[in-house]
């Protein structure tokens, strides 16, 4: 058992005082008390002057996208569009080997954990060799992604991802997709031989758990789905599951095109979504898939700094969770909606193609897309929780917490210990109230004010350095020549 103590934290009933924290060998905080004085009840192990805040879950991720971030920002087409850059993401997925994985996995997930990221969510599809041939391992890219995430120390909800079709109607894959292509039986295996590394290999430190993903509806015809949901149920009815829906515009066209209904309209009629369920990106719905996704209780995984990338378009945030000034909200619905929404809908945030490796920046997109889109500000906030940056902090540490199927996102008893220490001497923080620190954190400045991160229970930056730092990102370099085609 080792004590933390800090001057103040971010608990569950808001910010606290003389905050003494025990953690125990397995990563969980065991015990926490406020109000303390440093080692009055304990010996403590280190003493914090700084402020300390849950560390964010990352719910979507593509690693290896990482190494190609601002090589597709050049006119590629008379018109670029994501489908132009999907083209560009293709080309670059065949250059990755295993070796390249790892390195790339590593750095990535260094980064996020340096800027606040404590979990990650890995929607991992690429499955194969360039060929489209199938590794002797079957699950070679998995566990690269596995090695990167252990070296980096981040814990990781591993989502092996079923990829069957090039289009709605089970339309075949695309030779350029074949490198992601799995049967239902493969995939079963796939998800098999991943469980199993896991359990014999369970690292010490954060910790690795299985989940699932459906690329999306146009990539997994309606019975390979509904055969694959059986098997993951009898595997555990409780794991994580992801899909990408609704990103863009022409995929509700063919989706309509296809069966008559739009992708999340389809996807909440045939399947029983509930509060495991991750609804990536769900940009484009109406106000019944709204009312839908609430009732069903999945989340909405948002990625606004991708999801400004591609040009997706901005999703309803402000009546998916109710803001308090509605009469700003003047797209893409007016107030107030046709029949109520009952209840909050559940949002977490993800970096997806990882452009950005910060929390702190999706969470601040987040909301000046809904103030450039509405012409208002602080669009997020409610009476009840009237600061914008604490309410987008709780909403996406909640709904991190559900899509990533783990007990984080609160420091309190039972709860892996992620934790970020805040530079309280950042000009940004320094001197703020406490119920202005999220604020802070969001809304002011350029620099990272994460100085120190635990990770389940383990400090992996200290200072703002990661402890492998030198190592990830002299291999990350070393991967990147090779396949930018440089010298160093």
């Amino acid at each position: 058992m080792k004590y933390y103590w800090f001057k103040q934290a971010y608990l569950d009933s808001g910010w606290a005082s003389g905050v003494t924290i025990a953690v125990a060998d397995n990563g969980l905080i065991e015990s926490l008390e406020v109000d303390t004085l440093a080692g009055e009840f304990h010996s403590i192990d280190k003493a914090f002057d700084h402020p300390a805040i849950p560390g964010m879950p990352n719910i979507h991720s593509h690693a290896f996208q990482r190494a190609m971030a601002g090589l597709s920002e050049k006119i590629s087409a008379a018109s670029d569009t994501f489908w132009s850059w999907r083209k560009i993401m293709y080309e670059f997925a065949h250059q990755i080997t295993p070796e390249d994985l790892r390195a790339i996995a590593a750095q990535l997930y260094m980064e996020m954990l340096k800027s606040g990221y404590t979990s990650v969510a890995e929607f991992h599809y690429l499955h194969h060799q360039a060929s489209g041939q199938p590794y002797p391992n079957q699950a070679e890219l998995a566990l690269a992604i596995i090695e990167g995430a252990a070296e980096a120390q981040i814990s990781l909800t591993i989502l092996p991802v079923l990829y069957m079709s090039s289009d709605f109607g089970g339309a075949p894959l695309k030779d350029e997709q074949k490198l992601f292509g799995n049967t239902v039986e493969e995939y079963q295996q796939l998800h098999r031989a991943i469980g199993e590394h896991i359990k014999s290999a369970q690292p010490s430190g954060p910790t690795v758990s299985l989940g699932a993903a459906f690329h999306s509806l146009r990539a997994v015809p309606p019975k390979a789905m509904a055969e694959t949901l059986a098997y993951l149920d009898s595997v555990d009815p409780s794991m994580p599951i992801h899909i990408h829906i609704a990103e863009q515009v022409a995929e509700v066209e063919a989706s309509m095109a296809w069966s008559g209904q739009r992708p999340v309209e389809w996807l909440l009629n045939n399947v029983a979504v509930d509060s495991r369920w991750c609804l990536i990106h769900a940009t484009h719905i109406n106000e019944d898939e709204i009312a839908g996704i609430v009732k069903s209780g999945a989340t909405v995984g948002l990625c606004p700094t991708t999801e400004a990338n591609l040009g997706d378009g901005f999703f309803p945030l402000g009546e998916f969770m109710g803001a308090a000034l509605n009469s700003q909200l003047k797209t893409p619905f007016s107030s107030p909606l046709k029949s109520p929404i009952e209840g909050q809908g559940s949002i977490a945030i993800g970096s997806d193609s990882n452009t950005s490796a910060s929390p702190i920046e999706e969470l601040r997109l987040l909301e000046y897309g809904q103030r450039l889109l509405h012409r208002g500000r602080n669009l997020s906030a409610v009476p009840g929780s009237p600061h914008t940056g604490t309410r987008l902090y709780d909403a996406a540490l909640e709904g991190g917490a559900k899509a990533t199927g783990r007990k984080v996102g609160k420091l309190a008893p039972g709860y892996s210990a992620d934790i970020l220490v805040l530079d309280s001497l950042s000009p940004d923080l320094f001197a703020k109230a406490s119920d202005d620190l999220l604020n802070g954190l969001i809304f002011s400045g350029n620099t990272n004010k994460v100085r120190d991160v635990m990770a389940a229970g383990h400090w992996v930056v200290e200072n703002f350095a990661h402890k492998n730092e030198a190592v990830i990102t002299e291999r990350y370099r070393n991967t990147l020549a090779r396949l930018q085609g440089k010298p160093l």
